[in-house]
């Protein structure tokens, strides 16, 4: 069996498992406050100019969407999202179970305009309804898209004009950031957004996020607020020490690189075998779709998510390529469909 469902399954690339080991007797001050932490954030300030920066390692990225929205907003304010945005559809309502709304909008392939904005500003008016404080966007996005330098700011325009926070999921950043058709660099983003947060979870990691805060007016307290909602690790320096391996020289990039081409690659199998996208592919999640007939003979071979019953005969799957994905797996499914022409 080969699987592609996430990019997750693995455990950590060696490079980090070798910084981690070579570290493991040393004595470390906890909670984030290490020397390595201290690298890793040394590189990402420097990564994105931002020398004033508040960055934090969180374990988890559920973890850390909660964190940050339960902290900046209000109790009175709600957070407008995507509706397949993650936080949304598979947090299992952390959000609201923090006392705030998300104000969920169809969209696009998972992406926010600021015409559907402005159409839920317009919407909520008055003390009678939630208020809108907050925008939340991802790249990519569940759907794999990206956004653009123009879509981002002119997404940063609406909430500037409307004082709204703009707060990226970073979740697959890297992958956003080093697929062809991407035009932004970590630089734009750090100058766009008041918050995001870069993910190692699902780029090489053992685990953890590293929460970048750019909004002068946000950084205040903030580490009482990770400690009150359970985000603080004791031994932070695990979190640290990985951030560290990923950041001291290409290796964050160069491992989402290596997953975008094993999707590229992917994409041209399936394509050359004759079949259609739910979206268009950009990045390492790509979303085929298939005959119900075939997906009965792929089940016992490969691993994946199904997405939507496209119609009565067809349904669109997620295949996700990794860091670690092999060549190997890639070829197994041209092999797959020249034994199933």
């Amino acid at each position: 069996m080969y699987s592609f469902r996430n990019d997750y399954s693995e455990g950590a690339h060696p490079r980090i498992l070798e910084l981690l080991s070579n570290s493991n007797y040393e004595a470390n001050i906890g909670y984030g406050k290490d020397i390595h932490s201290h690298k890793a954030k040394e590189y990402i300030k420097k990564l994105i100019e931002k020398e004033d920066a508040d960055i934090h390692f969180i374990p988890g990225g559920t973890q850390t969407n909660m964190l940050v929205i339960s902290s900046f907003l209000r109790p009175h304010q709600c957070v407008i999202s995507a509706d397949t945005g993650h936080i949304n559809v598979h947090e299992t309502g952390a959000i609201e179970a923090t006392g705030h709304k998300v104000v969920a909008m169809p969209c696009k392939d998972g992406k926010l305009t600021p015409d559907i904005i402005k159409k839920a500003l317009d919407y909520h008016t008055d003390e009678h309804m939630v208020q809108p404080k907050m925008v939340y966007i991802s790249s990519s996005t569940e759907l794999g898209t990206i956004y653009s330098k123009d879509e981002l700011i002119s997404i940063h325009k609406i909430c500037k004009e409307n004082g709204l926070l703009l707060f990226l999921d970073g979740a697959r950043l890297g992958s956003a950031l080093t697929c062809r058709s991407n035009d932004l660099n970590i630089k734009d983003i750090a100058n766009l957004v008041d918050i995001f947060y870069i993910g190692g979870t699902k780029n090489g990691a053992l685990l953890g996020e590293a929460l970048i805060i750019l909004n002068q007016d946000l950084k205040e307290d903030f580490r009482f607020l990770i400690k009150q909602r359970g985000a603080m690790a004791a031994k932070g320096f695990v979190l640290g020490i990985q951030f560290e391996a990923l950041f001291q020289d290409d290796l964050y990039f160069e491992l989402a690189r290596h997953a975008n081409e094993m999707a590229e690659r992917l994409g041209s199998i399936i394509q050359e075998a004759g079949y259609k996208f739910y979206t268009e592919p950009y990045t390492n999640q790509i979303f085929p779709i298939f005959p119900d007939t075939l997906l009965e003979k792929m089940e016992k071979e490969f691993v994946y998510e199904f997405i939507d019953k496209v119609d009565e005969n067809n349904t669109a799957v997620r295949f996700v390529t990794s860091w670690a994905t092999k060549i190997e797996a890639v070829e197994a499914l041209r092999d797959f469909f020249n034994k199933n022409k």
